[in-house]
């Protein structure tokens, strides 16, 4: 559900901002030392920013705040939320959103969006090759043990073959600016990555709000999504695209995901199902409806690996379906994404993801990742434990930002106790020196002030790889902090990606 603005009245009212000669919006917005998404300096935006920039330094303070809470209004109304797990008044909050865009320029937006079908294209043979042949492990280019002690190595799938070769239908890869704007890879997401549905919803109200601006700024599309993602799925279905039926598979009402999975079955028109909807009958799956069972061929799942077929991983998850890999490894259904793709968005794999890329497809990496430190290698950990403060160090199976201590913002009391664990489990944790994210001007509540982004574009695999043009900008809302996470407090912004000028 979206809020119900009359587009005649938003559009007369921002025609009026340009008028008023009251404060506005950047008056006094000073710049870090880090790369800034819209300013080069205290007083001049970027080249490809400045347009957009000039058109929002019209807008009044006032009217913006007003903006603001409008915005906030149209996330509660539609029930855009996510779960905040560290905040004991209540797990369920409305999902954050600035209004102050972040903006790419076409020409960086191309180079990125090159890196990442790459980097994809390798993860995709990676995966293949990892549960078939292994030829890297033979290889020597990536070590077995490595592998084998991977908590998201799953033996079950070994030899079973990938629908099309795509394992991963839908990555979600986190990307940092460096101080120099240079884009780098800071993990990949290749499980079941959440977020695309807050794009999509930032995106209509920030269409709706500033409606003047959004067009004149020719910002690229975002809104067929949902399209690209079935047909992706469609494209690689047990049938013809045309009598595949996809279903979108959910834990239920109470996973701090469930939104977005409503949301995309909806935008997708298929239906949304739980566990118990499902059964397999003659090594196929099918859907209970009120017209009788009809056969699925493709779901996109969001529940976990181990919880979703009890004959084969958990015997008490009531989350999956009892046969459901014996109807895949019949190849009577297609999985999206893959299980056992976390193998290859471990943190303790990622460093070797360049190597990927060059044994796969015989090419350089076009987009750089993070220095990491693999605590399980003696020199490695020796490194980690006597430059502890100066590093991020990070649990490789957690996710969300839990399991992780920064260094520089640590305590001593902190830092001893992070030192004892990796003393104690050394392959659990990897560390990565702090890289300084870029910062974004941002809503503070009474003034714009820079804060701390990232930004995860996500990638469409099917018989082809599509890129989501912009992605998910998270925003660090706390004065100083470097958390983005959604589930521990941070917020987004709509992500504008620039046409090339006619």
């Amino acid at each position: 559900m979206r809020i119900g603005w009359d587009p005649a009245v938003v559009a007369a009212h921002v025609v009026s901002l340009w008028v008023r000669t009251l404060v506005t919006l950047f008056d006094a917005y000073v710049p870090t030392s880090a790369y800034d998404e819209l300013f080069a300096s205290a007083s001049q935006a970027h080249p490809e920013t400045e347009r957009v920039v000039q058109l929002l330094s019209q807008v009044e303070k006032g009217d913006f705040k007003q903006r603001q809470r409008l915005a906030d209004a149209a996330f509660r109304r539609g029930g855009v939320t996510f779960s905040v797990y560290s905040d004991r008044r209540g797990v369920e909050k409305t999902f954050p959103f600035d209004l102050i865009p972040r903006i790419i320029s076409g020409r960086d937006w191309r180079a990125v969006e090159k890196g990442l079908i790459q980097r994809v294209t390798a993860l995709n043979r990676f995966l293949e090759d990892i549960y078939g042949d292994q030829e890297i492990l033979r290889a020597g280019k990536i070590p077995r043990e490595l592998i084998e002690q991977c908590s998201g190595y799953v033996p079950q799938v070994r030899g079973l073959a990938k629908p099309h070769g795509v394992a991963v239908h839908v990555a979600g890869v986190d990307l940092l600016r460096r101080d120099d704007g240079e884009f780098v890879v800071l993990e990949d997401n290749l499980r079941v990555p959440s977020g695309v549905s807050y794009v999509l919803e930032n995106r209509s109200v920030m269409k709706r709000l500033f409606p003047n601006i959004f067009q004149m700024a020719r910002v690229e599309g975002v809104d067929d999504y949902a399209m690209r993602l079935a047909d992706a799925l469609r494209s690689v279905s047990p049938v013809e695209p045309c009598e595949t039926n996809i279903a979108v598979l959910t834990p239920g009402v109470f996973n701090s995901a469930y939104f977005e999975h409503s949301f995309l079955a909806r935008l997708m028109g298929c239906q949304l199902v739980e566990g118990r909807d499902l059964f397999v009958h003659d090594d196929c799956v099918w859907v209970k409806t009120t017209r009788g069972p009809e056969r699925v061929h493709v779901i996109y799942r969001r529940v976990d690996d181990l919880f979703l077929d009890p004959d084969v991983f958990h015997e008490d998850s009531v989350l999956g379906v009892a046969g459901l890999m014996r109807a895949y490894a019949s190849g009577n259904v297609t999985i999206a994404n893959a299980v056992g793709n976390g193998v290859a968005d471990d943190k303790a794999v990622y460093p070797y993801v360049p190597e990927m890329v060059r044994f796969y497809l015989d090419e350089e990496p076009s987009l750089l990742q993070v220095k990491t430190y693999l605590c399980s290698q003696e020199a490695d950990r020796r490194y980690v434990l006597e430059h502890l403060p100066e590093l991020v160090v990070k649990e490789v199976a957690s996710a969300g930002g839990y399991g992780m201590t920064v260094g520089p913002m640590a305590s001593k009391a902190e830092l001893q106790a992070t030192k004892e664990r990796v003393s104690a489990d050394p392959s659990n944790y990897i560390a990565q020196p702090v890289v300084e994210f870029s910062t974004c001007p941002t809503w503070s509540g009474r003034k714009v002030a820079p804060r701390r982004v990232d930004m995860r574009p996500y990638i469409i695999t099917g018989k082809s790889s599509w890129v989501l043009p912009g992605g998910l900008t998270r925003v660090a809302l706390t004065e100083g902090s470097y958390v983005v996470n959604s589930s521990q407090g941070g917020g987004s912004k709509d992500t504008w990606v620039l046409k090339d000028p006619s």
